[in-house]
């Protein structure tokens, strides 16, 4: 064997783990560190723990807590906008069809919804507002989340 070709070997080399756990082995460096051996790795404890040396986990729990976070908050802002307050105009109707509700005194969705809730009759009373509108004006509203009951359907 040729010198100063092979590193130098170490018979009596000391790994320690992290756990405290150390034993002897042959390697090229004196001492080894490691952060998980048989002893404490869960795979052989069958110990449910999360073996995390670069602090994935805890950052992938910090995003997950900040999006469940912003998620109630987004919750919270779309129970607190009250829907039926808004004007007619809000459905994009037509600018036909939102004058004739705006003659027949129905300035909001949550007029349009009582008397939607009064039947398709109420609605198509209404002078200058006919199927077509009906059927766009439920179309709208379900898309606002309103439920709109099958038997209206027109």
């Amino acid at each position: 064997m040729k010198e100063d070709r092979h590193p130098k070997w170490y018979p009596e080399a000391r790994v320690i783990c992290a756990c405290g756990n150390t034993w002897v082995t042959g390697s090229t460096v004196p001492e080894i560190r490691t952060d998980v051996c048989s002893a404490c790795h869960p795979f052989y404890t069958g110990e449910q723990r999360i073996v995390d040396t670069e602090g994935q986990v805890d950052r992938f729990l910090k995003r997950l807590k900040a999006r469940e976070e912003r998620l109630a908050v987004f919750e919270a802002r779309q129970k607190e906008r009250d829907v039926t307050s808004l004007p007619v105009t809000e459905l994009e109707l037509g600018s036909r069809y939102e004058k004739a509700l705006a003659e027949a005194g129905l300035a909001t969705i949550g007029q349009v919804v009582e008397l939607l809730k009064q039947g398709d009759d109420a609605l198509l009373a209404i002078k200058g507002f006919g199927l077509k509108a009906l059927i766009d004006l439920k179309r709208r509203l379900r898309a606002r989340g309103f439920e709109i009951a099958a038997e209206q359907e027109a």
